[in-house]
């Protein structure tokens, strides 16, 4: 099983001026084509296109939802090695990596140490149940 980390940007919402690009759809275009090429440069693969709902402030006290266009990107996780971490590695916190890729210290006596505290695997993210109940 493969492990990915992805990176969102947000979608380009004017066209990039070019030479001999003309036209409100191909300058759309080309900014669209400059940000994949870049985020391609740096290893990212293009997943998809969404539209997700925003809350957003309006005025003092007013609050209004508007639909966000973002590009969702993928790419391998690899270790520092280069090698593809296994799926169990892929889940550990940076902080527990580090402490098991330490060299251990010959000054130290290795059997005192104890094991890194477990890595706790949090689930989705749950909507707050006090938005739902506000009335307006």
């Amino acid at each position: 099983m493969q492990s990915y980390e992805y990176k969102v940007f947000p979608a380009p919402i004017k066209g990039v001026k070019a030479k001999g690009v003309r036209g409100t759809s191909a300058r759309f275009a080309h900014g669209l084509e400059i940000l994949m090429n870049e985020a391609g440069a740096e290893g990212w693969e293009y997943l998809r296109a969404d539209t997700l709902p925003c809350e957003e402030r309006r005025g003092l006290r007013g609050r209004i939802n508007v639909d966000q266009h973002v590009l969702v990107f993928r790419r391998r996780i690899q270790s520092q090695d280069g090698a593809v971490l296994m799926p169990e590695m892929a889940t550990k916190s940076p902080l527990v990596l580090a402490q098991e890729n330490a060299a251990p210290d010959t000054a130290q006596d290795n059997s005192a140490q104890t094991d890194p505290a477990p890595v706790v695997r949090l689930g989705p993210a749950l909507r707050n149940p006090l938005d739902s109940a506000k009335v307006d």
